[in-house]
């Protein structure tokens, strides 16, 4: 079903672990070795010893796929989530549904860990497949790839398993050259086409150069634009950032990436064209309402970036009210069919709804209990599926300590921008991602401040505690990777934020979107005091074969490990007495959960 892709249990967020640092150090050496792309910076990335595929040219590499190396994603293909990525299994879902989605081709994960090992025999052994898909693609799309008179342009995406939002790769408008401008400018609707196709090349160029080739202009010839990318986003696999964010996880190293290719609709065409980002639900504030931004005349880089002016959902309303109406439907298909709060990437062209991708949608931890309660409540999960979207760091992340009003009043405020995720910290501001790395190896509490964030940066991210952006929406990276990072932000907070707060010790407010002055005094809640965990709580007293109360008359736990769980079943008791009762059922049911199917296998 769309988007079901939920983060496993065991991922759990601290704020410098020992692995980051590690992990940090080596890949700061990397970059100062070489250039992501360079044979050097491969081979340190893919040679170490610990589970990193193996670099080699032996024939088994390019032996024959197991199922298809590349797969038609319309509605028809039954392979799994884990070979044709997340990105690419929900397209195929979203097809089956006869919903409105560009035509696309999945490069399954399985061509993505061997072109990891023997870049060119991998590409050599797919290519004429990839042939045979773009002349699909034209004859779905009625258009010619690298030719008039309507020219066919794609997008080329990453497509993990698990979702790593903002770590790997993006290319859109490839396949276009000067004899395409002009087609494409020729054939275009738009009321100025020349400067919509002099728009769309120029993105394409500056995607290219900032991806696939710093060095040199994109080439003239479409198909080897479309080998080079393809390549691009495969090895995007090992950037520094998509290492990093899987090391600080505990993510597979070893599953790789799937390449969608897709057919283009352009949001930037006209007056009725454009792209945004809509959620099911708010992944912010708990509300059961739609929520998302909207951009007219703009592509999804625009709205992902932070540097554009969005408008809220509203807007597109508005402007286009059946289309509007007909998203809002769709997201409440979508989330019936995942069972979960849906992100949905959309572009309207001409007044043609377009759905670009969809996922679960990131969410702060105190957003995910509030949606796992509202999700049961309304009966679209179980008992047993509540209490699996909330995880243990969830719970530890709610009972943070908090800003009492008295301190919040009696603190200088010193910027104001869009909460995106909850939660109050305190920390030294720091606009430098190499200089946050440093403090936080000092164990310094790091607040990141930036005009806007970069996929890059997520180093600087997974070191601080809390971000704060010059610019930027609720859908921008920063307010994104914060969310699934559980790192309190305020973003669009306004030009020269980043000088003033530099060097400051600072207190972020991720609920009311403010930045005060100073190391302000927090109050802390325990799970009785938080009417939502107490809920959680009753749920899993019905269900958890180990019944955990905060009082009463019943064996003590000391803690809430796997090694302490197992003993306290295995001696028969049936009630014990914990300080984190929910967090401990929660131990119970994932070992049980582990258990059962184990035995199944």
């Amino acid at each position: 079903m769309p988007g079901q892709s939920h983060k496993e249990p065991h991922r759990r967020a601290t704020s410098t672990p020992r692995s980051l640092k590690q992990a940090t150090s080596e890949l700061r050496w990397a970059l100062s070795l070489a250039a992501p792309e360079s044979p050097a910076f491969m081979r340190h990335l893919l040679g170490n010893a610990h589970d990193k595929v193996d670099i080699t040219t032996s024939s088994e590499h390019v032996a024959a796929f197991t199922e298809h190396a590349i797969v038609l994603l319309n509605g028809n293909a039954h392979q799994t989530r884990e070979l044709l990525g997340g990105k690419g299994y929900n397209i195929n879902a979203m097809r089956r549904h006869q919903l409105a989605v560009p035509p696309a081709f999945c490069i399954t994960t399985e061509v993505g860990v061997r072109y990891l090992a023997a870049p060119t025999p991998t590409m050599e052994a797919i290519w004429n497949d990839v042939l045979d898909q773009m002349r699909w693609l034209e004859a779905e799309t009625s258009r010619t790839f690298g030719w008039g008179p309507r020219p066919l342009l794609v997008s080329i995406r990453s497509g993990a398993v698990q979702s790593m939002p903002g770590m790997m790769d993006t290319i859109l408008n490839l396949g276009i050259n000067d004899p395409v401008e002009q087609a494409l400018a020729a054939a275009s609707p738009s009321p100025i086409p020349q400067t919509f196709a002099r728009d769309t090349r120029l993105r394409f160029i500056r995607t290219y150069r900032r991806i696939v080739d710093p060095l040199n202009p994109p080439p003239a010839n479409t198909y080897d634009q479309l080998r080079a990318a393809i390549e691009s986003i495969f090895s995007s696999w090992n950037s520094p950032r998509a290492v990093a964010y899987r090391t600080h996880y505990g993510l597979d190293d070893q599953s790789g990436t799937a390449v969608i290719v897709q057919a283009m609709v352009f949001g930037n065409q006209g007056a009725y064209s454009g792209a945004g980002t809509l959620f099911s639900r708010n992944p912010i504030t708990r509300e059961s309402k739609l929520f998302g931004e909207w951009l007219p005349g703009g592509q999804g880089d625009d709205v992902v970036s932070g540097l554009v002016e969005v408008q809220p959902i509203t807007s597109l309303r508005d402007e286009q009210p059946t289309v509007y109406d007909e998203l809002v439907d769709t997201a409440g298909r979508l989330e019936r069919l995942g069972s979960d709060v849906q992100e949905i990437e959309f572009t309207t062209e001409d007044s043609k709804l377009w759905l670009l991708q969809t996922r679960v949608a990131e969410r702060s931890a105190q957003v995910a209990v509030r949606l796992a309660l509202q999700l049961w409540q309304e009966g679209l999960i179980d008992d047993a599926e509540a209490l699996r979207r909330v995880t243990p760091v969830h719970v530890e992340t709610v009972l943070l300590p908090v800003l009492q009003p008295e301190n919040h009043l009696s603190a200088t405020l010193l910027a104001k921008g869009t909460p995106t995720c909850p939660g109050v910290i305190s920390g030294k501001a720091y606009t430098e991602v190499d200089e946050a790395l440093d403090a936080a190896e000092s164990a310094e509490q790091v607040i990141l401040v930036r005009d806007h964030t970069r996929p890059d940066d997520v180093l600087g991210m997974l070191a601080s505690q809390g971000v704060v952006t010059e610019v930027g929406g609720a859908a921008s990276h920063a307010a994104v990777v914060s969310r699934e990072l559980s790192r309190v932000a305020v973003v669009g907070c306004g030009q020269g934020t980043a000088v003033s707060l530099a060097g400051k010790q600072i207190t972020v407010d991720g609920d009311k979107g403010e930045v005060r002055q100073g190391n302000l005094t927090l109050s802390a809640w325990s799970e009785n005091e938080t009417p939502e965990l107490r809920e959680l709580a009753d749920i899993a007293r019905r269900i958890s074969p180990l019944r955990v109360h905060m009082t009463e008359d019943h064996t003590r736990l000391d803690d809430s490990s796997d090694t302490a769980v197992r003993l306290a079943i295995n001696t028969g008791h049936a009630d014990v007495v914990s300080a984190t009762p929910l967090i401990v059922m929660m131990t119970t049911l994932r070992l049980q959960d582990s258990k059962d199917s184990s035995a199944k296998s």
